[in-house]
């Protein structure tokens, strides 16, 4: 019997959006695992360059750049980041990059 005003609760958006459009879609899986890769990158050298006291431009001519590629790197949606430049930051900042191999199968984090 149902009671008049009971609603199933409905899920949050971010729930609704994944089943809609990335759900049984593993082009759009790759995509998104991708996308959040890159942002996990960027914010962690902001925040590293940020816990260090350094601005863009020092960072920079510690790592032996310019300013508009560590601006680069810091951005979400830059796709380049290379091991080697990684490699040179961490060395800047006396850090180390470490690089891990996941089960493929996982699924990624919903926002």
């Amino acid at each position: 019997m149902k009671v008049a005003g009971k609603r199933k609760p409905t899920p949050d958006a971010i729930e609704i959006i994944h089943r809609r459009y990335y759900e049984g879609h593993p082009e759009r899986m790759a995509e998104l695992a991708e996308a959040e890769a890159n942002d996990t990158v960027a914010r962690k050298i902001s925040a590293l360059r940020k816990r260090a006291g350094l601005t863009q431009q020092q960072l920079a001519k510690l790592v032996g750049t310019t300013t508009s590629v560590i601006c680069r790197l810091e951005d979400a949606d830059y796709q380049g980041h290379s091991l080697t430049m990684l490699r040179r930051v961490a060395n800047a900042l006396n850090k180390r990059v470490e690089l891990r191999f996941v089960n493929a199968n996982r699924n990624p984090k919903v926002a």
